[in-house]
């Protein structure tokens, strides 16, 4: 990671600061996908896990030419009036480095069961007495509610976690929401 860019929520009176998070959260994903980016990443620097909320900054980092390519795309058409931007620039020598990852729980036992009953070759009745209702997990993350285009899924959240800093960057992909298990992103 050499580069960043800054994204800035402004205060609206009509939208709440998450629901624009996710507005544009979904404008950078359909953007990367198009791109076929691998080599851009995100980070919240304003997240708190306790509430959890991901604030309202979202800061891409890459190389130059991925956020130049990025940026002259139109990606940002509809958010410009909810948003300030700051230029692309050089990253910090002192920032530490942080892996920003999408957690996923198994929430939904009605889920786990099909794909037990898939599996295992079992049927519902003992797919229910393996997988209770109780047995559906939470989790106390902060969040990007998506919908899918490409699945028609309606509406899901991507829990999205910020572990600790650590000393030395770990190079490696990131996805099409900017989110990789093992490369970091520069944390300042």
């Amino acid at each position: 990671m050499s580069h960043y860019l800054d994204i800035h929520l402004r205060p609206d009176p009509e939208f709440p600061p998450h629901q624009l998070l996710s507005a544009l959260y979904a404008k950078l994903h359909r953007a990367l996908v198009r791109l076929e980016s691998q080599q851009i990443g995100v980070s919240f620097p304003g997240h708190t896990e306790s509430p959890p909320n991901l604030g309202s900054h979202l800061r891409l980092q890459g190389p130059l030419a991925d956020l130049e390519s990025l940026m002259q795309t139109q990606w940002l058409t509809g958010m410009r009036d909810h948003i300030n931007l700051s230029a692309i620039q050089g990253i910090p020598a002192e920032a530490t480095h942080r892996r920003v990852v999408r957690v996923q729980a198994d929430s939904n036992p009605d889920r786990l069961r099909r794909r037990a009953m898939r599996r295992h070759g079992i049927d519902m009745e003992a797919a229910r007495e393996r997988i209770p209702d109780s047995s559906a997990k939470t989790l106390r993350l902060p969040f990007i509610q998506m919908g899918s285009q490409s699945t028609k899924q309606a509406s899901f959240p991507i829990f999205i976690r910020h572990h600790p800093p650590e000393a030395k960057a770990q190079l490696g992909k990131f996805n099409s929401y900017g989110l990789s298990l093992g490369a970091t992103i520069a944390w300042f």
